[in-house]
């Protein structure tokens, strides 16, 4: 529509000015249902002209903006052009619902310590809108308020609009632009005014829970006074809230539901959701350890269990998590990723991510950011997540909101996503089951993450110990005070006439007696049966488990063939073509094979017997280094092909996605993906290794220690390209010596390959051996390409990953007086340099997996070097860093008795490389001298 056209319209039309969000509420009406509104307006909007000659409908977002713009843009508000004053109070009603629905929450009764100061909100009074009391009994249409009549008295109206918008729920949606998505939410909110209908039966239950939930709490402080246990107390409607959703899982055909939560409550959830023996939590408080781990704190502890709905059973997770509160949240993703491709609905439809957060963390930690944005993209997305804030208002010892977050919410960070939020109070449980049922049915029906806000309060400090009277003494004078869930509750269901006042008091008794016998106290749970992927055959196995690793040279050419063909018309990119043009002579053995073709040439193996292949990284479709094209972009259409994925016609699937611009979600992600799915080779690509430096708490708390702590196995394969090309601090080191101070209790595999088929058969290995810990590859940048770097397919064929490589050149052993080890780049920059200066005397040993350390291979290699007294280890990272001061003792032992272990290398530095090309070479060319023995003066 042409401006003059638009403006001229605007001024002739019943609306300008103030009203614009009014008009703009009916247009979208108008567009979804033209009857929606009435005829006046219908008449209105159908005399909108048409845009190059396409009906308005099929352009109504361009259009609405414009005069949406157009009328903000006037300076004046005028209700009425050529209308009467009925007209007018007609625009005021209308504009007070969008009021409402804008701005209620700002009013509603959420804190249940009433300590909230809420600012006045102006637009939400009648007067506000040239409207008062004395129009209370004059009828007015309410547009799209969801009732059972066009027209309701305004009297009538006001008291639906508060009871809806400002009781105890508080609902933000009007951020979203989905119009769709804003009509289910504003049906199922104003048809019931907020305010549920339960049966007697629902409210027992709901009562039952929170018997439960104080129970357990009053039981654990008699029984181990001062001991930590982060209670619930003051947001005990948590554990009901957590049942009902789960019930209501159940009857929407959810199989399965990952629960991830810090520590607040969570020994509640454990006893009371999750069915956990009361004894066993008793026998933790006591110290009783019945594991060979180094196990973890009781409230860092995972569980599983099955929960009997009317919909069936669903299987219950709650995942292990460490003291990084929200970093439980992309593993849980992950892991119901990895679910939902099993059982082979990826819409969300069959299982179900739950995410419990602080008031403070959810606010306050960055991966939260990073895992909403990971909601709705293709590679992580899980059909929705629900994400429950338990909002005790107060962080540790913090609850000043300007010292907390410059946001009004905790929860303003989902908007970003369009997530609709629910305030809702803690001391109106059967507000919370509402919210909750309707948080579900949203995420089932739109795949979108939702936000419950359950506005709570902490009845003790950050843990039992703790006094917060100290920092917050007007608070915790209120809460001293203020009854439980339990007593609000069991009050109003005897004045409803639902249960009697001693009933509750008896159910409080029956459960303590039950907490007394030790077993289970959810009649819900159900004997478990098997949900989860089968671990059975990876546990008990070690890395000397022998494996079949083989396969045919005819099979492999065969393989190669097939990735190096790309569709007829499918035109790939000039040098994309040349990498594709290679590949084919490599399959039929006219050209050695390079890294990029090897490491394809595994996966095609891989898949050609079944095995599913998930790869994820910032630039893994391509490969940052322009190696790996495992997706060929067509130049004329932009349309993809993937080789791995036309493999054969039963093939497994792979999968590769270019990852969001995240280390450490997307790799929490894949960690719980890995430990959800054993039979699926999955991987994750740093596009620079450096760049893990981002994701060193999933490291640290998951990668390295998961097994030790909580016996979850894990065979992610995590690529950190590594290697000195002069390229700078930030684009040279991932940082090996970090992984290698994490190793031990063979807890995961380091390993720096240097040659395509040592990649091939790492690859393989991972796969192929019945054992399922992690491997941190260092791989390399310009051995991508480097002419020496080839392998050929009978090397291939033979499917055996050497640890360690000994001397390839003819160099006799008892002429040997030096040994260089070294691993990865640096090797072959020693070996053009000793083939230069032809020294005979020195044999270069290549140390591929640095942990867990070959030893008995490298015993048997030194047998040949006996008499050599002069042993050196070679790195291009500085001494600091690298593999020396990690590795130094195995080497030390390795050689002979009396034999010296020297360093050749950078010297030690706080940054892992310089920044001048100049300054580089000149370093490395100094640490080949050195380790080679060359005198430099001459």
């Amino acid at each position: 529509m042409h401006e003059g056209v638009m403006k001229a319209w605007l001024e002739s039309s019943h609306l300008n000015g103030g009203n614009v969000a009014y008009v703009e509420d009916l247009y979208e009406s108008y567009l979804d249902d033209a009857t929606s509104v009435s005829e006046e307006w219908r008449q209105m909007f159908d005399q909108l002209p048409k845009v190059d000659g396409v009906d308005v409908e099929s352009k109504h977002s361009e259009i609405r903006a414009q005069f949406v713009q157009l009328a903000k843009n006037k300076h004046r508000e005028v209700a009425v052009v050529g209308g009467n004053a009925d007209d007018a109070k007609q625009v005021k009603v209308l504009q007070l619902i969008n009021a409402f629905r804008f701005r209620g929450h700002q009013n509603a009764n959420l804190d249940p310590l009433n300590l909230w100061k809420r600012e006045r909100v102006r637009d939400l009074e009648l007067s506000y809108h040239d409207l008062s009391e004395s129009d209370f009994d004059r009828e007015f249409n309410v547009g799209s308020f969801a009732s059972a009549t066009d027209t309701m008295p305004l009297g009538e109206l006001y008291s639906a609009l508060q009871k809806t918008y400002c009781g105890s729920i508080g609902a933000e949606y009007m951020h979203i632009t989905s119009t769709e998505e804003k009509r289910w939410l504003q049906q199922r909110l104003e048809s019931v005014h907020s305010k549920p209908r339960f049966d007697n039966e629902t409210k027992l239950r709901i009562l039952h829970g929170l018997t439960a939930a104080d129970g357990l709490e009053k039981y654990l402080g008699a029984k181990f006074p001062g001991a930590k246990r982060f209670s619930l107390e003051g947001g005990d409607s948590l554990v009901p809230m957590l049942k009902e959703l789960i019930h209501r899982a159940g009857e929407s055909g959810q199989e399965e539901v990952v629960i991830g939560m810090a520590h607040r409550g969570r020994l509640n959830v454990l006893i009371n959701v999750m069915g956990k023996n009361p004894s066993e939590l008793f026998d933790e408080f006591a110290g009783k350890i019945k594991s060979s781990s180094s196990g973890d704190v009781k409230y860092h502890m995972g569980y599983s269990s099955d929960f009997t709905t009317k919909g069936g059973n669903v299987h219950m997770v709650l995942s292990f998590n460490p003291s990084h509160l929200e970093i439980v949240n992309p593993v849980v993703m992950g892991s119901v990723r990895a679910r939902l491709d099993r059982l082979g609905r990826n819409t969300g439809s069959k299982a179900l991510p739950i995410t419990i957060h602080g008031d403070s963390a959810i606010a306050g930690q960055g991966v939260v950011q990073e895992t909403f944005n990971l909601s709705q993209t293709r590679a992580f997305s899980v059909g929705g997540t629900v994400r429950i804030v338990v909002n005790n208002q107060v962080g540790f010892t913090t609850s000043k909101k300007e010292d907390v977050r410059s946001t009004e919410y905790c929860t303003d960070i989902a908007k970003m996503v369009q997530a609709p939020i629910f305030h809702v109070n803690a001391d109106d449980p059967e507000a919370v089951a509402l919210v909750t049922h309707i948080a579900l049915d949203f995420r089932n029906q739109f795949k979108r993450d939702v936000v419950i806000d359950l506005v709570c309060y902490r009845r003790h400090g950050h843990n039992e110990a703790d006094e917060p009277s100290a920092t917050q003494p007007l608070m915790y004078q209120k809460i001293k005070k203020h009854p439980v869930p339990r007593e609000l509750y069991a009050k109003q269901l005897a004045a409803e006439g639902v249960i009697p006042l001693e009933e509750s008091s008896h159910l409080a008794d029956t459960y303590r007696n039950s907490l007394d016998g030790g077993t289970c106290v959810v009649s819900e749970i159900a004997p478990e049966t098997k949900h989860s992927s089968d671990w059975a055959k990876f546990v008990g196995h070690d890395w000397d488990t022998p494996y079949d690793a083989k396969v045919n040279i005819d099979k492999l050419k065969e393989l190669a063939v097939k990735i190096a063909t790309i569709p007829e018309g499918h035109k790939a990119q000039s040098r994309v073509q040349k990498i594709y043009d290679d590949r084919k002579l490599m399959a039929v053995g006219e050209k050695p094979l390079d890294w990029g073709m090897a490491e394809t040439l595994a996966y095609a193996t891989l898949v050609d017997t079944g095995t599913e292949i998930r790869m994820t990284g910032q630039d893994s479709g391509r490969g940052t280094f322009f190696h790996r094209h495992a997706v060929v972009h067509n130049q004329k259409d932009a349309t993809t092909y993937l080789p791995l994925q036309n493999i054969s016609e039963n093939q497994g699937m792979f999968e590769v996605y270019d990852s969001v611009l995240s280390e450490e979600a997307v790799l929490a992600f894949e960690y719980g993906y890995a430990t959800a799915e054993p039979t699926t080779l999955v991987l994750w690509e740093a596009q620079f290794g450096d760049f893990a430096n981002g994701a060193q708490v999933v490291f640290d708390q998951f990668l390295s220690s998961g097994e030790q702590k909580w016996g979850r196995l894990c065979g992610l394969t995590v690529m950190l390209p590594h290697g000195y090309e002069g390229q700078g601090p930030e684009h040279s080191s991932a940082r090996l010596e970090r992984f290698l101070q994490l190793c031990a209790d063979h807890n995961m595999q380091v390993c720096v390959p240097s040659t395509p088929a040592q990649v091939y058969a790492m690859l393989r290995r991972q796969q192929v051996r019945p054992l399922r810990r992690p491997l941190i590859v260092m791989t390399p940048k310009s051995l991508l390409r480097h002419p020496l770097a080839v392998s050929s397919l009978e090397e291939l064929a033979d499917g055996t990953f050497q640890n360690i490589i000994g001397e390839i050149d003819d160099i006799k052993a008892e002429n040997v007086d030096r040994v260089v080890f070294c691993s990865g780049k640096v090797y072959y920059e020693l070996l053009q340099e000793r083939r230069a200066k032809e020294l005979n005397n020195v044999a270069i040993v290549r140390v591929e997996q640095l942990y867990p350390f070959p030893h008995k291979e490298m015993t048997d290699l030194m047998a040949n070097y006996q008499h050599v007294k002069e042993f050196v280890w070679c790195q291009e990272e500085p001494q600091n860093q690298g593999a020396w001061y990690c590795s130094q003792h195995h080497f030390v032992d390795a050689i002979p008795a009396g034999a010296k272990l020297s360093y050749a290398g950078r010297k030690a530095s706080a940054s892992p490389a310089c920044g001048y090309m100049s300054v580089h070479t000149a370093e490395q060319n100094a640490l080949i001298a050195a380790a080679l023995n060359i005198d430099t003066k001459g």
